[in-house]
């Protein structure tokens, strides 16, 4: 009766592509139940419900309100809502209300929620520095005027 069948091989989900980063659509939770000690690194979104003692870098995270890491958090993009004791190195980041980090703080743009709490030093990546050499008037050669060009990164809601 069940031994006639062959088996299937093929894995329940097909497999990425390699050669996309990102693995558009993968993503990993760890649950509120969860207590990892040590270091997590995803080449996807990683949704953290749970509790996390060592760094994180991955792709994108979303941190849930009752969640809490203690190290640091590297990340192209992260919607934060929940305690992060360490530093926080993040391109695009999200502050919710909820919210609480303590330790310095890297972005390129930021958003923070009436609410959301950040107790450490904030710095701003991603400036470009300009070089206009003019060219009116004579033909003296003059110093290059130097200017940094930041667009705005901050907005708090």
């Amino acid at each position: 009766m069940f031994g006639n069948k062959t088996r299937d091989d093929r894995p329940a989900m097909p497999l990425a592509n390699g050669s996309n980063g990102g693995r558009r659509g993968m993503f990993s939770v760890i649950g509120a139940d969860v207590v990892i000690s040590g270091s997590i690194k995803a080449s996807a979104e990683l949704h953290v419900e749970g509790r996390i003692e060592g760094d994180v870098d991955c792709a994108s995270l979303i941190q849930g309100a009752e969640s809490h890491i203690v190290g640091g958090v590297t990340a192209e993009s992260a919607r934060i809502a929940g305690a992060i004791e360490g530093a926080v190195h993040v391109r695009q980041l999200t502050v919710e209300r909820t919210a609480r980090i303590t330790g310095d703080v890297e972005y390129e743009n930021i958003t923070i929620e009436n609410g959301g709490h950040i107790d450490g030093r904030m710095r701003r990546i991603g400036a470009t520095t300009v070089t206009i050499t003019p060219l009116i008037g004579s033909d003296a050669p003059r110093a290059p005027l130097a200017t940094t060009v930041e667009p705005a990164a901050v907005s708090l809601v």
